[in-house]
């Protein structure tokens, strides 16, 4: 018996570009009845990270796959096939890296490799949708001799950040000697700077403030104001809005603001012609506001949302979704004098006219610091399997 462990070390959440450095572990336990004859023998192991892509049969609608290959080799259980087993398609794919070769391990003796592999900047981000699904995995596969091979798959999150494939990295002016392993060390340089860089483009993206004012009005007339001070937003952000009622024509009685993503299948894709828009909802605020002048509300945006994005399959897009309770009547019909007594008491009435209508306003979401989303990941950054 052989334990194999997979320890991603600085959690399971990256960005697209950065290098995934992952410790794999292979332990011979030592017990009580173990003997000089009890060393365990690998022929070999390898590792490779794939993106699964699973859509819904009722919404989308994909063309013939051409995974012919993949589908004679999956049968054969002696060829490495690190999507072996898993539903949907596996639309992107590193090089495999071989870990070792006829690895020999005594009772209690145990061998450590690293696996390290930059992540595609051009694939999709990690997602599960109501229409479609894109996971991540990092899977490693071991073999016995003259037995199936064994997988041990660490799924881990990836967050897309447009912009970074793009970036040129400035050269250093001083000019340096010939070095045949300058390439490396500039390239290593250059993946270790990657999520300072992200970080710093995501600061100045969402830093920059300005006072966004929309008037509220029905048919009827005016019923106040919303202020919002910015629409470009990282995950984990709170969403801060304020309203002003005071100047309203028509009573508002009552408002609510939901934060909502927004998932639409690209027209070439769409099971039926005009298909409508599925819609999850992550926050909601609501709020009696009769003889309100001024509120406000916060709606946090989760750090296990996705951010916005889109591929040649699938949109996603946040808004904020705004409905509005008005009364069809004016304020001062909205209370009622309860007694002739010198003690006047006001009470509400038990009927009345509202009509309603609702708005939408667009923001954008913008990832964050893969540090930072690791720490509410439903993954974990260990995995292990027994062979």
């Amino acid at each position: 018996m052989i334990e194999v462990l997979a320890k991603l070390g600085r959690g399971p959440v990256f960005l697209a570009g950065e290098a995934l450095e992952c410790v794999i572990t292979f332990t011979n336990p030592l017990s009580a009845s173990s003997t000089s004859a009890s060393s365990e023998m690998l022929a070999w192991a390898s590792a490779q990270i794939h993106c699964q892509f699973h859509a819904s049969e009722n919404r989308v609608a994909l063309p013939p796959s051409d995974g012919s290959k993949h589908d004679v080799q999956a049968e054969n259980e002696t060829v490495f096939v690190p999507n072996r087993g898993e539903r949907g398609q596996c639309i992107l794919s590193t090089p495999p890296k071989i870990l070792f070769c006829d690895l020999r391990l005594d009772p209690g003796e145990s061998k450590s490799y690293s696996y390290c592999e930059t992540l595609p900047i051009d694939g999709p981000p990690s997602f599960r949708g109501q229409s479609v699904k894109y996971v991540y995995k990092l899977t490693i596969g071991c073999q016995r001799v003259n037995s199936p091979i064994k997988l041990l798959r660490v799924p881990f999150r990836v967050l897309v950040l447009h912009g970074l494939k793009d970036y040129q990295f400035p050269q250093d002016e001083a000019v340096a000697p010939s070095n045949p392993f300058l390439e490396e060390e500039e390239g290593l340089k250059k993946d270790s700077r990657l999520a300072d860089l992200a970080t710093e483009l995501l600061m100045v993206a969402t830093s920059r403030r300005s006072l966004h004012l929309y008037n509220i009005s029905n048919t009827r007339g005016k019923v106040g104001s919303f202020c919002i001070f910015k629409t470009v937003y990282k995950i984990g952000e709170d969403v801060i809005g304020t309203f002003n009622f005071s100047e309203g024509d028509i009573p508002c009685l009552q408002f609510s603001v939901s934060l909502q993503t927004e998932e639409s299948i690209q027209e070439e894709f769409q099971r039926r012609r005009g298909q409508p828009v599925s819609f999850s909802t992550h926050a909601r605020h609501q709020e009696a506001c009769l003889h309100t002048a001024q509120t406000s509300f916060s709606l946090p945006i989760p750090l296990s949302s996705t951010p916005g994005f889109t591929t040649n399959i699938v949109s996603l897009k946040w808004r904020l979704h705004f409905e509005f309770v008005t009364s069809g009547e004016s304020a001062g019909t909205c209370l009622v004098r309860g007694s002739q007594s010198e003690a006047v008491t006001w009470t509400g009435v038990e009927q009345m006219e509202v009509d309603t209508f609702s708005w939408d306003l667009p923001i954008k979401v913008l990832p964050t610091n893969p540090i930072l989303a690791s720490y509410v990941s439903q993954f974990s950054s260990t995995n292990s399997i027994t062979i």
